[in-house]
């Protein structure tokens, strides 16, 4: 009986002895699998995409403002001076020739036009700097 109580005894102290290891091995994996080291890593990389971003950022402002510098005295140049041929036969008729027009004199030139076809003609007609 004796016996049986000393190996009973020993096998509960090495179940004892392997649930604390166990135990410890588990503690060791807990503190691994925590997010605190991952979210610390996140915030670094985040921080490092941000800081790429806003360099691409400036970067392009800097190349925009190149482009519209450099596009200003170019783009006076590159509107359209004439106007379409139907414009100017309809002028015609009503006596506004090239040159610049006499708002009073366009005005009574379109009175039989409806307004969008009114609003159509004075759109070209700014567009190739006929009138102001």
């Amino acid at each position: 009986m004796e016996n049986e109580e000393r190996g009973i005894s020993e096998r509960l102290e090495a179940a004892t002895a392997l649930l604390e290891r166990t135990l410890s091995w588990l503690e060791q994996r807990q503190s691994l699998l925590t997010g605190e080291v991952e979210r610390i890593s996140a915030t670094v990389e985040q921080s490092r995409r941000e800081a790429e971003l806003a360099e691409r950022l400036a970067a392009t402002e800097r190349e925009l403002a190149e482009l519209k510098a450099a596009a200003a005295p170019s783009a006076l140049t590159a509107l359209r001076k004439t106007m379409p041929a139907a414009t100017a036969e309809m002028l015609a008729k009503h006596g506004v020739g090239e040159g610049p027009v006499d708002v009073r004199t366009l005005d009574a030139a379109l009175a039989g036009l409806s307004l969008e076809q009114r609003i159509a003609v004075k759109s070209q007609l700014l567009r190739a700097g006929a009138i102001a």
